[in-house]
């Protein structure tokens, strides 16, 4: 085989092209983000994957908003926990 020849360089750029085509596939296929034209990366847009992010954003809201809630409640009773009994006898019966 002649190094020189336009054939070695044509097969260089048929093996190059190959190379890239077949890892753009296997990435493609596998989910993991192609390099676009100018260096970008595009990834996947996967509609139920983020439907699963935004319930749990959503549920993690609420549960933010009971933890408050319940640390609230129990600074309260720690508070009557410690008080003098005339004072929080009063105060539970108000909570009544």
């Amino acid at each position: 085989m002649s190094w020189a020849g336009p054939g070695f360089v044509i097969a260089i750029i048929a093996i190059s092209t190959f190379g890239w085509v077949a890892t753009s596939w296997i990435r493609a296929r596998h989910g993991y983000p192609l390099e676009g034209e100018w260096g970008g990366t595009v990834a996947k847009t996967d509609l139920e994957q983020s439907r699963k992010v935004q319930l749990l954003e959503s549920e993690n809201g609420k549960l933010q908003g009971q933890i408050s809630r319940l640390e609230e409640r129990i600074a309260i009773l720690e508070r009557i926990a410690t008080d003098p009994a005339e004072r929080t006898a009063r105060e539970i019966d108000a909570l009544r």
